[in-house]
């Protein structure tokens, strides 16, 4: 009745393109790595300060010193650099990357995005979302339909919001919605959900596009 976190990642990484500047967020986000299709190449980006992330290590070859934003263990590439956080923002500010795969508790139908905090529970800090949303050319949300039976794709965020409007892609383990000026608009179905589930399980309004690929 839903995509497994994997295949999840897997239809995320559909949203890829050849010569892409990709960041990932923590997560569910950094599975995608494991699904670049072949004969795309891309530059994974962390704003800790490294272009060119490499796969996560073996177990027993970890290194400390290599890790991604979320303090993840990862491997380097022939083609990996290295700088400081000034220069990884400075690329996301100025509309270097190309698209941004992150978390979200919540996403509204107009886009509007809450991923980096849940008032009265400890903050660790905002993190780099709100300048990803803001300086990143395509905005991509991976996450789970629901948290605890109730909906996170809702009419209206009722967290603090990261960013507004700034979503393009909803990709959830039930479905996957295109977030529009005219709403949203549901376009691809985990085998087993019909519309009917995901309108029994969604706040937001949204409608069926005509080539949405809808399960038997």
């Amino acid at each position: 009745m839903a995509w497994t976190r994997d295949e999840m990642a897997a239809r995320a990484a559909r949203e890829l393109r050849d010569g892409f500047y990709v960041n990932l967020g923590i997560g569910i986000p950094t599975l995608v790595a494991n699904h670049i299709p072949p004969g795309v190449a891309i530059q994974l980006q962390s704003e800790n300060g490294m272009l060119g992330t490499g796969p996560f290590p073996w177990e027993g070859e970890e290194d400390a010193d290599l890790i991604n934003a979320g303090k993840q263990t990862v491997t380097e590439l022939p083609t990996t650099s290295y700088f400081d956080s000034a220069a990884s923002f400075a690329m996301v500010r100025g509309g270097h990357i190309d698209l941004s795969i992150l978390g979200a508790l919540q996403v509204s139908e107009q886009g509007d995005l809450a991923n980096w905090m849940i008032p009265g529970k400890m903050v660790k800090g905002m993190g780099g979302a709100m300048d990803l949303v803001a300086g990143v050319r395509r905005v991509v949300v991976l996450m789970e339909h629901t948290a605890g039976g109730k909906p996170k794709l809702l009419k209206h965020c009722t967290l603090p919001l990261t960013g507004t409007r700034v979503v393009n892609t909803v990709i959830t383990d039930l479905a996957v919605f295109e977030v529009t000026p005219h709403g949203l608009f549901l376009t691809d179905i985990a085998p087993g959900v019909t519309v009917e589930d995901l309108h029994a399980q969604t706040e937001a309004a949204f409608k069926v596009h005509p080539d949405a690929r809808l399960a038997a």
